[in-house]
């Protein structure tokens, strides 16, 4: 039997790496690759900061909510949303997301993929 894994304060102090830009940030903190590596998730945190949109195309299905901040978020149906703390998303594979931000925000996320795979 595995046990769980706990991450004290990982909102406020992890701080994940540079990935995109000069202002987009994501890291995985957790996953579960190793228990099961066929059909693994993986979770974290994303941060983008004022500046450059990030434009990301989802290879995995993912789950994020909205922990500080405000994203504003829009998809290549047209669909637009303004995201604050507390919002929930769904991204299927496939889409294609575009992320701004006029001050910054933070976002949880749960993907259906490997570790450090984003």
């Amino acid at each position: 039997m595995t046990s769980f894994q706990h991450f004290a304060k990982a909102q406020t102090e992890f701080k994940p790496p540079l990935i995109a830009n000069e202002n987009a940030f994501l890291g995985d903190i957790a996953t579960s690759e190793t228990t099961d590596p066929t059909s693994p998730i993986s979770a974290g945190f994303y941060r983008l900061e004022k500046g450059t949109p990030l434009v990301y195309e989802y290879t995995y299905h993912e789950m994020k909510i909205i922990v500080e901040g405000e994203f504003d978020i829009a998809d290549e149906t047209g669909q637009k949303v303004h995201a604050t703390k507390g919002d929930v998303f769904y991204f299927p594979k496939g889409s294609k997301i575009t992320f701004t931000t006029e001050s910054y925000g933070l976002g949880f996320f749960c993907g259906q993929r490997k570790k450090d795979a984003a």
